[in-house]
């Protein structure tokens, strides 16, 4: 109503004015063929006001307002793109309601129509490798490829998804190519670094690992567990690619060079000890666990040892034994004496210290025990006892 009060203001004020024009009216000629059309400025300026007034009244009455003009053109020329983005909206919560199908039908269906190819299709992807569906995942990374989107347009997640696809795809080359364009981001992204390590692991570069994990052990949002995990993974690989590569002096010469923190680590020294016990360097293992078993302090080291492919282990029992002969009734140097034995073969020695841990008045034996045990029993052709010591495990 307010725009109309101003029409028919201006209209007014358009007519007050004319007569001051009359003086030097000015002539507009139109010719068309043999139409000719004469009038002065003044007369067509209120006839074209005429006409756009009209016009406003038209659209007023047809379409109940004067605000129907842009947002009705903008409602037709921009439908297909509306349409595109409720699909896009309802493929998003398709995956994450875990209707993969169908979510990654509807994000591949409305990505270009939407304007949002590069999120579209990166989600539409992980849909895709969620349903092992390895052709449809490499098609889209294809069209991610062939779009042109900077860091900054797109963000860093979407880098991260495409690197987690890449890896998930086995294309490793591709997947190190995008970590070592963004790689300034890993000391700022605990994510990226996340990707850095696992990537590196298959690739088994174990030392560039190890050289991250200090990085790691800082990053909050990063676990504990997944920390633990890499370490062992890296140094597992790190020891065992050394004496596999060179020989069991490469090794010991680089465990030496450790920092004296690292080869204090519990779950380090545990995996030294695996990679010795593995590639028989038997020596070097009873050096380095005896004055372990001597101290007896590190109880969680001493129970992990137990299953360790250990051959020559005398040594290793009689230290066990020296803290029996004080404490007969130690369940933990008894299943170490035990299992110890087994390793080395001596049966009756194994069975009797078995024995003596099973029938403590307080139970203190594990699973990993009762397997053990059941083993010696029927390398002695006791199957009936080696029967009844199994079903213990699933009491």
């Amino acid at each position: 109503m307010k725009r109309l009060i101003l029409i028919v203001i201006l209209f007014l004020t358009a007519v007050a004015i004319s007569p001051i024009l009359i003086g030097e009216k000015g002539y507009i000629l139109i010719a068309m063929g043999d139409l000719t059309i004469e009038s002065t400025v003044v007369t067509a300026t209120i006839m074209l006001t005429l006409v756009f007034i009209a016009l406003l009244l038209t659209l007023k009455f047809f379409r109940g307002g004067l605000n129907f003009s842009f947002a009705a053109w903008n409602k037709i020329a921009f439908a297909s793109r509306r349409r595109a983005l409720k699909d896009l909206n309802k493929g998003i919560a398709a995956y994450v309601l875990g209707d993969y199908k169908q979510a990654e039908h509807l994000l591949a269906k409305s990505a270009e129509a939407s304007s949002l190819e590069h999120i579209a299709y990166l989600v539409a992807a992980d849909a895709a490798q969620k349903q092992a569906l390895k052709p449809n995942t490499e098609h889209y990374l294809v069209l991610l490829e062939q779009k042109t989107s900077t860091l900054k347009a797109a963000g860093l997640e979407a880098v991260l998804i495409k690197i987690k696809l890449l890896i998930g795809q086995q294309n490793y080359s591709q997947a190190r190519h995008i970590i070592d364009e963004h790689h300034k981001h890993i000391g700022h992204d605990a994510r990226l670094l996340s990707l850095e390590i696992e990537l590196s692991l298959i690739e088994k570069r174990f030392d560039h690992v190890i050289k991250l994990l200090s990085s790691a052990q800082k990053q909050k949002t990063i676990s504990l567990q997944s920390v633990n995990e890499w370490q062992q993974e890296a140094f597992y690989g790190a020891f065992n690619s050394r004496i596999k590569q060179h020989d069991q002096t490469v090794l010991m010469e680089y465990w030496q060079q450790l920092p004296k923190k690292t080869r204090q680590a519990e779950n380090i020294v545990l995996i030294y000890c695996q990679v010795l016990a593995e590639n028989q360097v038997s020596e070097p293992l009873a050096l380095l666990l005896l004055p372990i078993i001597k101290k007896g302090a590190a109880i969680n080291l001493l129970k992990a040892v137990r299953s360790l492919p250990i051959i020559q282990t005398d040594k290793l029992i009689a230290a066990a034994q020296k803290h029996l002969h004080n404490d007969p009734h130690n369940a933990l140097w008894l299943s170490l004496v035990a299992h110890f034995a087994t390793r080395s073969q001596q049966w009756a020695l194994a069975e009797k210290a078995f024995n003596s841990l099973v029938n403590l008045e307080i139970k203190q034996y594990d699973n990993v025990d009762l397997l053990t045990f059941s083993q010696v029993l029927e390398h002695q052709n006791q199957f009936e006892k080696a029967n009844q010591v199994l079903r213990k495990i699933h009491l």
